[in-house]
């Protein structure tokens, strides 16, 4: 059995900033989505058994009063 869990916040940041644009028809921003399932599918076709995705859910903090835009 070999089993993944991918730190799910991090790699839609990650390709976010790095996958060049991709807009379906209907106007929408899929190009870090498409990045992540891109990951899955690697490590599925280099034989995983299983992947876990986890990401963040969001907390209020001290960070939202410094700055409006932190994890929106």
């Amino acid at each position: 059995m070999i089993v993944h869990l991918v730190d799910g916040t991090y790699e839609l940041f990650r390709y976010h900033f790095a996958m060049p644009s991709h807009v379906t028809a209907d106007g929408r921003e899929v190009a870090a989505t498409r990045g992540c399932v891109g990951t899955c599918l690697s490590l599925l076709e280099e034989g995983a058994t299983h992947v876990g995705v986890a990401t963040d859910h969001v907390i209020e903090s001290f960070r939202n009063d410094l700055w409006p835009g932190y994890k929106t």
